[in-house]
């Protein structure tokens, strides 16, 4: 049985996701022991090895001038701060929270599809995300104890995650995958150092925290890794729920 294409990007997305909450798990454990920028740094930089590698193997064509443009700029804005805000809220809230929170993404992608890229949402959808964003109230509680800045930054992740996807759908046609996917994941590694020289250094990894970055980068790096496949499901054409 041939897959739609609009089947093979919903299984692309739910893929991406499966790695995300790993790697959302595997984070939270670095957290109390390595600093944010050391870890955006160091995953950064074994999954631009690993990249770089499998451009080479494959000898897939990297167009880098062509993609420099103004949507790569934002996608890349997009994956720095959203990663920035997201490691912020992880550290402090349970990561059942900051899941479900993030669950909201898919409803500020198609949202931000209507209202920026003037894409029909019928009353249906429309409805549907507003049910969901009723459920994230419910969850961040705003106005009660458990609201807290944290909360804030989880909902700031879900902005910025978004604006990087949009931006994704207006990257040059025909563009490689890997190409964006490498640039945005030089953009996070290299905002990681950054901020690693600005909050106290380099700390000495212990083995077992080299084996979580490892894991991490394996089960799913924001700038590459699954974010490929998330990506690839985010190239031009319509945003729509499939319908089977």
């Amino acid at each position: 049985m041939s897959l739609s294409v609009n089947m093979r990007s919903s299984l692309l997305m739910a893929a991406a996701m499966a790695g995300f909450t790993t790697n959302d798990a595997l984070v939270k454990m670095l957290g109390g022991t390595v600093g944010a920028g050391q870890i955006m740094m160091v995953r950064g930089a074994i999954m631009l090895a690993a990249m770089l590698l499998f451009v080479r193997i494959a000898r897939t064509p990297m167009p880098i001038r062509r993609a420099m443009t103004g949507a790569m700029a934002l996608r890349a804005a997009g994956e720095v701060i959203g990663t920035v805000f997201f490691l912020f809220a992880l550290f402090h809230m349970p990561i059942a929270n900051v899941s479900a929170v993030l669950q909201a993404l898919p409803l500020a992608v198609t949202l931000g599809a209507a209202l920026v890229l003037k894409e029909p949402v019928g009353i249906r959808r429309l409805s549907a995300i507003l049910i969901g964003f009723g459920g994230v109230v419910l969850i961040i509680r705003p106005g009660m104890e458990g609201f807290t800045v944290y909360s804030l930054a989880a909902l700031a992740t879900v902005a910025f995650a978004a604006m990087r996807d949009l931006a994704t759908r207006r990257l040059p046609t025909g563009l490689p995958t890997l190409t964006f996917s490498l640039l945005t994941t030089v953009a996070v590694t290299a905002t990681g150092a950054v901020m690693m020289m600005f909050s106290g250094g380099w700390k000495p990894l212990q083995l077992g925290d080299l084996g979580l970055l490892c894991g991490v980068v394996r089960g799913g790096d924001p700038g590459g890794g699954m974010g490929l496949g998330h990506g690839a499901a985010l190239r031009p054409g319509p945003v729509r729920a499939h319908r089977g």
